[in-house]
């Protein structure tokens, strides 16, 4: 009878490997936390973007060249994810990255010129490169596939979240004592966070390491629970690795990068340039456009993390991880990307925010969603490699765009006819690759052809 109850108790706190799910979100969380710096950094090119021309002298090519050639190394620098993970793995590879990036932004303070911003960038997005793919493969270690949706979806949003609380003060900083004052304030807050990392951080029971749900409780010093105390982890199967070209030549790879890659350079455009739309394209001051760098992402937050959520329910309910994971955000995106393409024929300045946002934050979700089904697609001792190789396709999205709008502002003459001219290309383009995913994406199918005997998880 005591057995019976003890198995038959909540076990909404422990995982299926028998870990926390409070220590679980808590190491989550501070993933989160690098995140958001990590976006900051990017974001912070968008905020300093007009006082940089003004003080060097630089057209919205030369801004626009120096977006796509931080996104190019990001997308080199991604490559190195897998190799930095076995040679460091993920305790120093973040600490080593962290702190590269934090250095990298110190020489434009010393010595403005378009040369500096130009590599000084190119250097923070090599270093930044390896970053996400690491992250996701540190959250997935304490999350079972089942669960993935909605803590990628966390770990998105962290763009959002530093947008919406970090930009605004980065604007004020900006506006108040200088653009470089900004840069320093990042690169403090990245040495910071090195300190927390290091006392805080260990892997979960669904990593590399493998290693029993029990153990990694124990480790993190909770209770374990009886009636979960005998799950195993499935990392703890040993699954071998499969021959890197059988994942990266399934549809759903080929067609989920196209999907990213399209929604990253919507993501890559707003970085860039959304601060100077708003400014020299709509007329807000700079401090407001700063400010307004907010109102997409409070929009995208929200439905990012419903919309995961929901996905993730959707696949505990029994609906296939095709629909749930793939139909459903590309549906999103085509609804994002028709508003964008309409984006030119509205006259208002109010209205356009508000299409520009609506736009960008319906494509958002696309982002965490197939990060999960790639992931499905490889053994756990794989993904940092995998996603780093998918990561890197992705920020060739980001290599294009950025440049490719300060081109076309520039040939415009008109400000904000040349911006959103861009974001209805770009809205045109998503609504192409949105319609190919939902043809040719299938994680279900091509798991069985790539892993024929991976460990199944039980839903919950």
């Amino acid at each position: 009878m005591v057995l019976e109850q003890q198995v038959n108790r909540p076990r909404a706190k422990f995982g299926e490997a028998g870990e926390s799910r409070t220590v679980a979100w808590g190491m989550t969380s501070v993933l989160v936390a690098m995140y958001v710096i990590n976006f900051a950094d990017k974001a912070v090119l968008g905020i300093i973007a007009q006082p940089l021309a003004k003080e060097l002298g630089l057209s919205a090519s030369d801004i626009g060249l120096t977006g796509s050639a931080f996104f190019l190394m990001l997308s080199l620098g991604g490559l190195f994810s897998g190799a930095l993970d076995k040679w460091l793995g993920l305790r120093w590879a973040l600490v080593l990255l962290v702190v590269l990036w934090s250095v990298a932004m110190l020489p434009l303070i010393l010595s403005a010129s378009f040369v500096t911003l130009l590599v000084s960038r190119m250097i923070l997005g090599f270093a930044e490169g390896p970053n996400s793919p690491l992250l996701f493969s540190a959250a997935y270690s304490w999350h079972a596939p089942a669960r993935r949706g909605l803590p990628g979806a966390v770990l998105t949003c962290s763009a959002s979240i530093a947008k919406i609380a970090i930009a605004p003060i980065l604007a004020y900083v900006a506006v108040t004592w200088g653009w470089r004052s900004a840069l320093v304030a990042l690169a403090i807050a990245g040495l910071l966070w090195a300190v927390l990392w290091l006392a805080v951080w260990k892997e979960g029971p669904y990593g590399r390491s493998g290693g029993s749900g029990k153990a990694d409780v124990a480790d993190s010093g909770q209770d374990s629970d009886p009636a979960t105390a005998t799950a195993s982890s499935p990392a703890t199967d040993s699954e071998p690795a499969v021959p890197w070209l059988h994942i990266f030549r399934t549809r759903t790879f080929i067609g989920g990068v196209l999907l990213i890659a399209a929604a990253y350079a919507l993501a890559a455009v707003v970085l860039t340039w959304l601060p100077s739309y708003f400014e020299l394209g709509l007329g807000y001051s700079r401090l407001q456009a700063g400010s307004m760098f907010s109102i997409p992402s409070l929009i995208g937050l929200a439905i990012m993390l419903s919309s995961t959520w929901f996905s993730d329910r959707l696949i505990t309910k029994g609906v296939s991880m095709r629909a749930a994971r793939v139909v459903f955000p590309a549906v999103g995106m085509l609804i994002g990307g028709t508003m964008l393409v309409f984006l030119p024929f509205v006259s208002t300045p109010v209205m356009a925010v508000f299409m520009v946002s609506l736009g960008y934050a319906i494509c958002t979700p696309v982002l965490p969603l197939l990060n999960a089904c790639v992931s499905e697609l490889c053994p756990p001792k794989q993904i940092s490699g995998v996603l780093g190789v998918f990561l890197s396709l992705m920020a060739f999205g980001g290599f294009i765009a950025p440049y490719m709008m300060g081109r076309i502002v520039d040939a415009a003459g008109d400000g904000g006819d040349g911006y959103a001219t861009a974001f209805q290309i770009l809205g045109g383009v998503a609504l192409i690759v949105a319609v190919v995913g939902i043809v040719i994406i299938d994680p279900a199918r091509d798991k069985n052809l790539v892993r024929p005997n991976a460990p199944v998880v039980a839903a919950r």
